[in-house]
């Protein structure tokens, strides 16, 4: 299956959501390729862009099961150019 690269962000709004968000993203740390956060103190959230490389259906299934979270908004942004398996 061919993999793509994406970019996803996470606005999380609500902080007793972030432990849950951590759980979710510890289930895809092997497509995982970098991870940065930005706690926005000064307006009350956490700002999360992570890199990932992995089969759409993987990413799009992060993306909806972080959505779902209550207080977390979630974006993918994909690459047009799909890569192959490293697996």
């Amino acid at each position: 299956m061919e993999n793509r690269v994406a970019l996803l962000g996470f606005v999380v709004e609500k902080a007793s959501s972030a432990e849950e968000l951590n759980r979710l993203l510890h289930e895809y740390k092997d497509y995982i390729v970098g991870r940065m956060g930005i706690p926005y103190r000064e307006r009350g959230v956490n700002l999360i862009s992570i890199v990932i490389d992995a089969p759409s259906d993987k990413i799009s299934s992060l993306t909806g099961k972080a959505g779902m979270l209550d207080g977390v908004s979630a974006k993918a942004l994909y690459s047009k150019i799909p890569t192959e398996d490293k697996n």
